[in-house]
């Protein structure tokens, strides 16, 4: 499996798209991912620290450690909304409030129903995770659990508040040391009054007439203005600028990224006085983060702190206007491959997924083979009424063999004869093909409102005009085939042996 593991360079695609507009044309919208780590608390600190994000629910639950929770598929209770306000206002409706104007506005999505998952009330603080945990003990006692239903009206929930603080903000330099303060309570409190305050200013559900469906469980959506000032503001903070001026050290611990060997005495005279001046829980938290960062690289702590280079994305996704202009943007991404294999730049090559047209393959399949199947049963169909058809002509030739010898006898030619039943059969095609598209035309009728009914779906089942006049078009030709045989008989008869017949 390793071995087919493709790293895209999205740093160069990334330039490649920005410098020029080939896919400007087809796409609605293109979104840049990156790996963000919003640390978000509940503003209220009167009951205590309470963080959303990264979410605490498994924790709660003493999942964090088990292997059991890693079978379990939780999304993101916060997650990044498009950049393009046609999509979004395309994907959802609003109920209560507005959408988010400035950075630290954020809106919270519901179902359709206007509905929300316990999940994300106990991560987001709405409801207390100490209850979930106590819900969790008893189901794994065997006891019976009773979950109420919980109603909020549109204020409550537009009152929701939040608290951002950045990864930077969990060290503070004392005397030239960078310590981690993240498990001082009162250090976060003083942070937390001082921290950006993210308000709640809309509530959302989807539009179920989207394109691109929400995500039904809903959640918080915040800005690409929040992610940019996140990512601006880390960049910015000293200890990430400390951290990128001393490549070959760990500004943290003060060792070098070579030695991962920790021992207090590799320390230096500042940071053993630093370690004498703490009592012994937080002595000990010290050590054990001190422990855990001698085997950090480089690259870890810079992942530690969170500082993100915004011209390399982690991920890049493209939304096509349409199946058309899908097919467009996967000419451009080939026609960039192609470049950089020509350039010899085998390393730049994207290697991408087409989730649309994964499933529109397997689905395109599928409907293949039904079309066949009906093809076949529908060219049985019409090879059997067209030899109807030539019985039915030839049955008339037979009935009016006298009156074929009385044409013949005033002077009538041969293709006379011919073209009066090649015209027969001609008006009982055009005839036949006329009132097959009224009878469809009136099936779709019922068939629609079934549809309506069932699937919700308006107006599936339809006729288009050229479609009907095509159907009319085959009715006549199949009939015109199916009477040359029989017409030419006609007209081979000899007008004496005609006139004789009773």
């Amino acid at each position: 499996m390793s071995s087919k593991v493709n790293a895209n360079n999205l740093k160069a695609f990334k330039k490649y798209i920005e410098s020029n507009n080939k896919l400007a044309d087809y796409t609605t919208a293109i979104g840049y991912e990156y790996h963000l780590d919003l640390q978000l608390f509940k503003a209220d600190t009167s009951n205590g620290i309470a963080q959303v994000n990264p979410n605490t629910v498994l924790e709660s639950m003493g999942l964090a450690n088990k292997g059991m929770a890693s079978s379990l598929v939780i999304n993101d209770v916060f997650s990044e909304m498009f950049e393009n306000d046609e999509i979004n206002n395309n994907m959802y409706t609003v109920i209560s409030g507005r959408m988010p104007k400035k950075y630290n506005e954020v809106v919270l999505v519901v179902d359709s129903n206007e509905q929300i998952s316990d999940y994300v009330l106990y991560a987001l603080g709405l409801k207390d995770q100490n209850e979930l945990k106590e819900m969790y003990e008893k189901i794994t006692n065997g006891e019976e659990v009773v979950s109420e239903v919980v109603s909020y009206s549109y204020d409550e929930l537009l009152n929701t508040k939040f608290k951002l603080l950045l990864n930077t903000d969990y060290y503070k330099n004392e005397n030239g040391l960078w310590v981690d303060k993240r498990n001082d309570e009162e250090y976060l409190k003083e942070k937390l009054n001082d921290a950006l305050e993210i308000k709640v200013v809309g509530i959302l559900k989807p539009n179920p007439d989207a394109t691109v469906k929400a995500n039904s469980m809903g959640g918080i959506l915040y800005t690409d203005a929040l992610e940019k000032y996140v990512i601006e503001t880390i960049n910015n903070s000293e200890i990430v600028k400390d951290q990128k001026n001393n490549p070959d050290k760990n500004v943290i611990t003060g060792l070098s990224f070579s030695n991962n060997d920790f021992s207090v005495d590799s320390l230096s005279i500042e940071q053993k006085k630093y370690l004498q001046s703490l009592y012994t829980d937080e002595l000990t938290d010290v050590i054990a983060k001190y422990k855990e960062q001698a085997s950090f690289t480089y690259e870890d702590m810079l992942l530690e702190l969170g500082p993100i280079d915004l011209d390399n994305p982690s991920a890049i996704y493209i939304y096509a206007k349409d199946f058309e202009a899908k097919d467009q943007v996967k000419d451009v991404i080939e026609e960039y491959n192609k470049k950089q294999e020509e350039q010899n730049n085998d390393g730049n090559v994207i290697s991408y997924s087409d989730l649309v047209g994964m499933l529109m393959s397997s689905v395109t399949s599928i409907i293949d083979i039904i079309s066949y199947v009906l093809i076949g049963f529908v060219s049985i169909s019409l090879v059997v009424s067209s030899i109807m058809i030539g019985i039915i002509t030839y049955i008339s030739v037979l009935e009016r063999t006298k009156e074929i010898g009385i044409l013949r006898a005033i002077g009538a030619s041969k293709k006379d004869v011919s073209r009066v039943f090649n015209a027969e059969t001609l008006i009982i095609g055009l005839v036949a093909g006329i009132i097959g598209i009224l009878v469809t035309l009136l099936l779709n009728i019922p068939v629609n409102m079934i549809i309506k009914h069932l699937a919700g779906v308006s107006n599936l089942s339809q006729l288009p005009l050229g479609g009907a006049l095509l159907l009319i078009l085959i009715s006549v030709v199949l009939t015109l085939i199916g009477g040359l045989i029989p017409s030419s008989l006609a007209s081979k008869k000899d007008p004496v042996e005609t006139l004789r017949s009773e």
